[in-house]
């Protein structure tokens, strides 16, 4: 058997097990990432640091229960899509849920494909400070730095 199809990686605890020809299977993202990434440790979505202490601070500032970020893309823009960042009050049934140096990050599962190895950075300069994403499955960014392309890693 499989020892990728047998250990389930902590970054995927909805998903369950299929049983198929006496292997345990995971159904559903896990197969594509049994395929592209060798390493059943890997989240689709990691913060650096700086990103990190900025999503607590923001958690922490938020006067209400707050369950994590929720990170993902929505089509729009003149490239096509746009990255989408919010503070989620609960867990929606489906999201993949990561915990990242004390911060819960929600994905949704129609964002999971393109968001595939993203690092989520959170920047600053003495005029502007944002959260940026350095995403190995964007192909192409609009001028203003606003929209960009997007391949799912499953077509790249």
């Amino acid at each position: 058997m499989n020892e990728l199809a047998a250990s389930k990686p902590a970054c995927l605890p909805h998903i369950p097990p299929l049983n198929i020809g006496g292997g345990l299977r995971y159904i559903g993202v896990w197969k594509h990432l049994e395929r592209l990434m060798p390493n059943p440790k890997f989240a689709v979505v990691s913060l650096t640091e700086a990103a990190a202490a900025r999503a607590r601070a923001l958690i922490e500032a938020a006067g209400k229960p707050v369950a994590g970020i929720k990170v993902g893309i929505k089509n729009g823009g003149c490239a096509g899509m746009t990255y989408t960042l919010d503070l989620a009050e609960a867990v929606t049934p489906g999201d993949e849920v990561i915990a990242d140096q004390g911060v819960n990050i929600l994905i949704a599962p129609k964002d999971l494909m393109f968001l595939l190895g993203t690092k989520l950075d959170f920047e600053a300069d003495k005029f502007a400070s944002s959260f940026t994403f350095q995403n190995p499955n964007q192909t192409a960014a609009c001028g203003c730095g606003e929209s960009v392309s997007i391949t799912p890693a499953v077509e790249a």
